[in-house]
């Protein structure tokens, strides 16, 4: 649960300009606020059941779009990549040369 809770959290961060305003304020009181569906249905004056079903829909259509945009896995890959570069910081010259080139075309690659 706390991985699933994690992953949506940070699908959120990258799509949550997609959603409606509705959709943005039942997820950041879910899955921000940890407000349960009884607390949201009575703070926003819907059934649970209706609190539920947006919540829901909402998870599938951000996965829906991280499976197409990809925007979170770049990220991540990107900040590997960016990992990787800090440590060459400590390398040798020579090696560290060619181990940033491989490292730039991969980031050429990503989009």
């Amino acid at each position: 649960m706390l991985e699933k809770t994690i992953r949506i959290n940070d699908l959120y961060d990258f799509y949550h300009p997609l959603l409606t305003s509705k959709q943005q304020h039942y997820m950041s009181l879910y899955y921000r606020n940890d407000l349960s569906l009884s607390e949201i249905a009575e703070e926003c004056h819907v059934s649970r059941q209706a609190v539920y079903d947006t919540i829901k829909r909402t998870e599938q259509m951000i996965e829906d779009y991280e499976q197409k945009l990809k925007l979170q896995e770049k990220f991540q890959r990107r900040q590997k990549l960016l990992q990787q570069l800090k440590h060459l910081v400590d390398v040798n010259v020579t090696e560290k040369k060619e181990k940033m080139k491989q490292i730039v075309n991969t980031l050429e690659k990503l989009d």
